[in-house]
């Protein structure tokens, strides 16, 4: 006998809005919380941000390396008002100013004068691509045409390996589910402490549902090294992504697929007899392979320019990353088409 109230079609929640396009799928937005973060700029700076900007950063920017003064204490604080914006934005699904926000994030302490410009680029060009929606496509990707290497694990330091499931878990029901990963990372992508960046964006059939952008906690002193770290961050966070599905009673494909662009990362994974040459990713070298010598990931490589992590690693060109972003954020279709 409990009276419900608020019943009905989901609208509104969080600063997100739920629309419909016309052909029925479900669309995430942030227009009303996009107007009220812009309605806090005009009152701060009195007019509304620039939008004659393609990216939240210029492509290759290293706001590190800024010199200019530091903000006062009031300005400080609206640094800060703003950037706490900025990180709910992204929350909420704007992953593709994400890495831009991370970024100007580690300034808050002590931020300059060039920072807050910077920080004023990202609203600009919010305001300008302000049509991005997030679209639930619950259709599984096919994955039939992909390479796949199957290879006898247990007669390797591994053995007979298993993914280690959980035995407390409901009953999975309804429709099955195929996750897909994207990886990549930015070598010094930090000049003044050495830092890669790590870049991963996480899909639930064809619908983005998790996006990851962090400096590596270790200095890598190449290419190879900060891509099998982001490649061990990957497998960490989809065994919390499958196993937390599968307490919700989600009904989880066997295999979660991976993507990256570093080609020897993917050899070392996927080829039994790989060697690592590099001692101190030993133990991110291992992890893959042992994830991999379980059955439930598959690594496949793909170009850089269609890897949509990249939107997640670095700052990047419009001309760039619009082929790879335009399917995700801003394309009423399929998702897979990046």
């Amino acid at each position: 006998n409990f009276k419900l109230k608020g019943t009905g079609p989901i609208q509104h929640h969080l600063g997100m809005q739920f629309t419909r396009d016309e052909d029925g799928t479900l669309c995430l937005e942030q227009t009303k919380y996009m107007d009220k973060i812009i309605d806090g700029y005009k009152r701060h700076f009195g007019s509304n941000p620039k939008t004659n900007v393609y990216a939240p950063l210029e492509k290759g920017d290293h706001p590190e390396m800024d010199t200019s003064e530091f903000l006062d204490p009031e300005k400080t604080k609206l640094y800060q008002s703003l950037i706490g914006a900025l990180q709910w934005m992204v929350t909420i699904g704007r992953f593709d100013i994400m890495t831009a926000v991370v970024t100007m994030s580690s300034f808050r302490a002590a931020p300059r004068i060039g920072h807050l410009e910077r920080i004023k680029r990202i609203y600009g060009y919010l305001s300008r691509m302000d049509q991005a929606k997030i679209r639930v496509l619950t259709e599984e990707p096919d994955y039939s045409g992909l390479s796949n290497y199957e290879y006898d694990w247990s007669r390797t330091v591994y053995g007979a390996m298993s993914e280690m499931l959980p035995d407390d878990a409901p009953e999975p029901l309804g429709k099955r589910v195929t996750l897909s990963h994207f990886v990549d990372a930015n070598l010094m992508h930090d000049l003044i402490t050495g830092r890669s960046l790590t870049g991963i964006l996480h899909l639930m059939n064809k619908t983005p549902i998790e996006w990851y952008s962090k400096k590596q906690a270790t200095v890598e002193v190449a290419t190879y090294g900060s891509e099998m770290v982001a490649m061990r961050t990957c497998i960490e966070q989809i065994i919390d992504l499958r196993n937390t599905l599968r307490y919700l009673g989600v009904p989880v494909n066997e295999k979660s697929y991976v993507f990256g662009d570093n080609e020897s990362v993917i050899n070392s994974g996927i080829k039994i007899h790989a060697k690592l040459h590099k001692r101190h990713n030993m133990l991110s070298f291992h992890f893959v392979r042992e994830a991999i010598a379980a059955g439930y990931i598959t690594l496949t490589h793909i170009p850089g320019n269609t890897n949509p992590a990249d939107i997640l690693s670095k700052h990047w060109g419009y001309s760039d990353v619009w082929p790879i972003m335009k399917p995700l954020l801003f394309h009423q279709g399929d998702t897979m088409e990046c």
